[in-house]
Formats: C-alpha cells, sequence, structure tokens
C-alpha cells in the first residue's frame, strides 16, 4: 500500500472571535479547530506526524496527494441536514438516536421491550425526551450472538416501526438484511442503520438506493458470533477504519446512493479491544475528512465496564455520557444511546457552555 497522509483537527478552540485565518469550523458544526495534525503512512507502519497551524496549511496541502487536499475540503465543508420522510434532523448541532432494541437479547436491554407496545411506548418516551430519531432493531449483534431468521426479524419490529411512524416519530431501521430494510421502510421508518454498512446482504445497497433514504454505515471485523475473538488490526486502527469506511462509501456511491445521505460509524466494540475503542474515540475528528456526518454508539458499550471495575451494563450511565461528550467535543453529530433523557440534559448543558463561548463579550 503507498504512503498516505491523514489529517486530523486539533487544538480546538471555545470561540472564532478575534481568529480570523487562524480557526476553521469543524464540518459546519459548533466545534473550531487552529491547528490539523498529518500524519504519513505507509505500509502498516505510521512514518511521520506534523503538526501544522490552520493559518499555514493552504502552503502545505499544495505539496500534498489529491486525496489530503480532499480530505481537507470534506473537514470544513457544512453537513447537509438528514431527510427522514416530513422531519428533518438539522446536523449543526450534536443530535440522539434513542435505541429501542425489540430482541429477547440485546447486551444490555433484551427482553425489556421484546413486547411490541412497551418497545413502542419506549420509543415515543425517547421522542418526547428529545431522540431526533429512534432506531428500532429487532436482532441482537452483541459479541457472540448468532443470526436470526429474516421473518423473524420483520414479525419482531414491523408493529414497532408502524406505532412509532404513526406518531410522526422519525424512525430508523436498525438491520443487516435487505427484506427487513423493505418490510420497514414500507411500514414507515424513513432511515436504514446497517452495522454490516451494506455489506452483508447482496440486495441491501440496492434496496436503499431506490428508497433514497439516509444510511448509516457502520465499521465492524468479523461477524458478531466472532468478532470479539482477538481482534487485530494490521496498521493503527484509526486509520484503518477510516480507509475501510471510505471504500465502504465508494461501493455505496457505486450502487446509486447519494454520498448526502450517508452517515458513518467507527463501529465501537465491533471486531475491537478496549484499546482500539480508546484510540478511536480519541482520534474520532479524523473521521469527518470522510464528508459524512458521524454517529458514535457507545452507549453501555462493554469498554466501560472494563474500565470502571466490571460494572453491569445498567450502571454505566456515567460511562456511556463521558464517552458522548467526548464524541461531541470532536464534532459528531448522532448519539445513539439507550438513556436519552440523561443524554438530552449533557447536551443542553453542553449546549450553554458552547452558546455561552460564542457570544461576543
Amino acid at each position: 500500500m503507498a504512503a498516505r497522509v491523514y489529517l486530523r483537527p486539533v487544538a480546538f478552540v471555545d470561540a472564532p472571535f478575534g481568529l480570523d485565518g487562524k480557526v476553521e469550523r469543524l464540518a459546519g458544526g459548533l466545534a473550531w479547530f487552529s491547528a490539523v495534525e498529518l500524519t504519513t503512512i505507509d505500509g502498516a507502519a505510521r512514518t511521520s506526524v506534523e503538526l501544522v497551524p490552520v493559518e499555514a496549511i493552504g502552503d502545505v496541502l499544495n505539496r500534498l496527494p489529491g486525496d489530503a487536499r480532499r480530505a481537507w475540503i470534506n473537514l470544513t465543508a457544512p453537513r447537509l441536514p438528514l431527510t427522514l420522510g416530513e422531519r428533518v434532523v438539522r446536523l449543526d448541532q450534536p443530535q440522539t438516536v434513542g435505541i429501542v432494541n425489540a430482541t429477547p437479547d440485546s447486551f444490555s436491554d433484551g427482553g425489556v421491550h421484546a413486547d411490541a407496545a412497551a418497545a413502542a411506548d419506549a420509543g415515543h418516551a425517547m421522542a418526547t425526551a428529545g431522540a431526533a430519531i429512534v432506531d428500532v432493531g429487532g436482532e441482537s449483534t452483541r459479541p457472540g450472538a448468532a443470526p436470526v431468521w429474516e421473518g423473524d426479524e420483520v414479525q419482531r419490529v414491523l408493529p414497532v416501526v408502524e406505532r412509532l411512524a404513526r406518531s410522526g416519530t422519525a424512525v430508523s431501521i436498525d438491520t443487516r438484511k435487505a427484506a427487513v430494510m423493505e418490510a420497514a421502510l414500507a411500514a414507515g421508518a424513513a432511515m436504514v442503520n446497517d452495522v454490516s454498512a451494506l455489506s452483508w446482504d447482496p440486495r441491501s445497497a440496492e434496496v436503499v438506493s431506490r428508497a433514497g433514504c439516509p444510511v448509516v454505515l457502520m465499521h465492524h471485523q468479523g461477524t458478531p458470533e466472532t468478532m470479539q475473538n482477538a481482534p487485530r488490526y494490521d496498521r493503527p486502527v484509526l486509520f484503518e477504519v477510516f480507509d475501510w469506511l471510505e471504500a465502504r462509501i465508494a461501493a455505496a456511491e457505486t450502487a446509486g446512493i447519494d454520498r448526502a445521505r450517508m452517515v458513518v460509524d467507527p463501529g465501537i466494540g465491533f471486531g475491537k479491544t478496549v484499546q482500539h475503542n480508546l484510540q478511536l474515540l480519541n482520534g474520532l475528528a479524523l473521521l469527518h475528512g470522510l464528508g459524512c456526518p458521524l454517529m458514535l454508539g457507545a452507549s453501555r458499550k462493554r469498554m466501560i465496564g472494563a474500565l470502571s471495575a466490571e460494572a453491569p451494563a445498567d450502571r454505566r450511565l456515567a460511562g456511556s455520557i463521558a464517552l458522548a461528550l467526548k464524541g461531541v467535543e470532536q464534532g459528531v453529530q448522532l448519539l445513539r444511546v439507550h438513556d436519552v433523557p440523561e443524554t438530552v440534559q449533557a447536551l443542553h448543558v453542553w449546549r450553554g457552555l458552547r452558546d455561552a463561548a460564542l457570544t461576543p463579550q
């Protein structure tokens, strides 16, 4: 593999006032950065790291290859809103996506929402609490989970999707199966969230393209049955995930899906060790170079337990909030979470701090 230069925004500042030409706005959001870390990866090795002030980036870009210049354009271009049916989700500020698992065996809340009415009520409560989107899934993809037959998955999610969509809630369907996507979209879902990034089912890209709906492309390594069996990467994980997502974006574009409708997710916990996850979370801002909005799904993940005396899934709220705020500080637009009211409150406080910083004195 030829050497490649990657751009990661760093040195974030509270506000751009008085810093014309010295800072840039990240992806049209509420974060400004004053420097860029240029990392050269040659083969499997990191061969150089250079810190460049924003005010000097123009001269540096002139000597870099085209993919680095495209990454700079992507870093500084605003993200268009997502259209989910009649709902429009703005991406100039972070939004929450509530998780409704209509499954008996999800890692965090398996069985809690297995009844369609209870699942729909949970989704309504999340929307009322401030979730911009409710993400409904009928197949657990926790480590070690076995695949679910598509017929069973449809039976689990369809009544939930129908109830939520009828109430005006913006619904996403969390599935990797084309048949489930088709059924859910017909029932009122308006976005697809695929943990396989449209790679598991050969028909899935066609279904999304035909529907013209937004789609979340998530990085993964292996399958749920095997993904946590000693995951490894040949290069630093952040850059390998970047390249993998870039390839999936290109494949989706080839299938006729507009890049403006794509969201990317680094796939925390999907074929990653705790160290891999931490490295990804520390470097999230680099992924804006793909030119798509970012979704972060770190809520209640096992890494929180690993860092806090093996706290069980239902005692990981504080860690989930910490990771959510780590994401929004780096410009993440969508937070996929179990605990919507608590996350929305944290975002309100974060937004209050940002608004105060952006109010000229």
